[in-house]
């Protein structure tokens, strides 16, 4: 065989392949948009649910979702940003740093199960948050830590050392050469850590089962101590649990194509974020 065909039959499996990928992806989506498409509307999005969840809606739900996400960034992605500016900038390669890395990447293959534990044990009981937004906000920062660390390093990296080079070379310091040359160049590259942490921490379920969530709590919270319902436990619920789960089958969709929908307008944000600072 020639170097040509073998070259063809390459692209040709790795296009097939993407077309398999694209779709299994349009399946899935077009799935839940035919099945929760009819339960969507302006009381399904404004009020709260009722009759154990089987009528009403999922407003709680949705604030209490975004309560968690916003929080959870507001913690995780400044701790992580600063972590990756450290370990690029002011470190050498050495093994400390190469411990760090190892560790980084144990903790990213950790399951969130674990994570829900010990933020179980640590916020809700050891320093008093109780099931709280503070509590799950702070857990679900930990779970995404990882992921924020390692794509800022990679963003730091891109940036080439001319850069840092000419910087210090008109008389700038090392501090003035991050803040003003460094992190500019490297910002669209670093916002993609906070796209991934987002889509990640928006559907977890079992870090918020033991942190924050509540079963049912028909009202919008009112401080960061408080319990919320949250839109990836509440499609658990309704999906697993009650005496008529074919009555509620519909809302189960309805929730997911919410959340997809969340997860879609946050990270079309970011993107757009990322873009501008491109320019």
């Amino acid at each position: 065989m020639t170097k040509e065909l073998n070259q063809k039959i390459a692209f040709t499996v790795i296009k097939l392949l993407g077309i398999v990928v694209i779709g299994i992806l349009v399946w899935v989506q077009g799935f839940i948009i035919y099945n929760g498409i009819g339960v969507i509307s302006w009381d399904f999005l404004t009020k709260a649910p009722t009759d154990g969840m089987t009528s009403g809606g999922i407003f709680p739900a949705i604030v209490g979702t975004l309560c968690l996400v916003v929080g959870s960034m507001v913690f995780a992605f400044p701790l992580g940003m600063m972590a990756g500016i450290y370990i690029n900038e002011y470190t050498a390669n050495n093994w400390v740093v190469k411990v760090i890395r190892i560790v980084t990447n144990n903790l990213s293959g950790i399951p969130s199960i674990v994570f829900g534990l010990f933020g179980m044990s640590l916020f809700v009981n050891t320093l008093g948050f109780g099931d709280s937004i503070l509590a799950g906000s702070l857990t679900l920062g930990l779970l995404v830590l990882p992921i924020i660390i390692r794509t800022t390093e990679e963003a730091l990296k891109s940036v080439p050392d001319s850069y840092r080079s000419g910087s210090l070379a008109l008389g700038a310091t090392k501090l003035q050469t991050i803040q003003r040359v460094i992190l500019p160049s490297a910002y669209p590259n670093i916002i993609t850590g906070l796209i991934l942490s987002i889509g990640r921490v928006s559907g977890e379920t079992a870090p918020i089962l033991f942190t924050a969530a509540a079963y049912f709590l028909p009202k919008l919270p009112t401080s960061i101590f408080d319990q919320v319902m949250a839109l990836p436990y509440h499609l658990y619920v309704i999906a697993t649990s009650g005496t008529n789960i074919e009555a509620s089958r519909p809302i189960a969709y309805g929730t997911a194509l919410v959340l997809i929908a969340i997860v879609l307008i946050m990270n079309m944000l970011a993107t757009f974020i990322q873009r501008k600072l491109k320019k």
